[in-house]
């Protein structure tokens, strides 16, 4: 689903002039257009908006900061998904060391 800037401003009550200066500033966000040139916003973005929106007035990072800490935060959930990722091919490969000794050590006993 797709959303007009328009529809964006209602749900998120950022001002369409603001959503058009945070696509110049914020690395990434780019909505894509129509045919006719109307910026559609994913449901991704509009959760980014709201994650940019509580940055700046929450936390009172300036829009080019928000977007600065917003791809920090996407570089560590790469690192955790990387790292959860190493832990699953380790956990793999300890199952079945444990298949292979436990096999061996049956074919010990008997």
């Amino acid at each position: 689903m797709t959303y007009t800037i328009g529809q964006v401003e209602d749900l998120t009550g950022v001002k369409s002039h603001v959503l058009r200066y945070w696509e110049e500033v914020v690395p990434g966000f780019t909505p894509q257009k129509d045919v006719s040139g109307r910026r559609l916003y994913t449901q991704k973005e509009v959760e980014l908006i709201f994650r940019l929106k509580y940055l700046i007035t929450e936390k009172k990072y300036t829009a080019e900061g928000a977007g600065q800490r917003i791809l920090e935060e996407a570089q560590l959930v790469q690192d955790n998904a990387d790292l959860i990722q190493q832990i699953r091919q380790c956990r793999a490969e300890l199952s079945e060391l444990y298949i292979l000794i436990r096999n061996s050590e049956g074919g010990i006993r008997n």
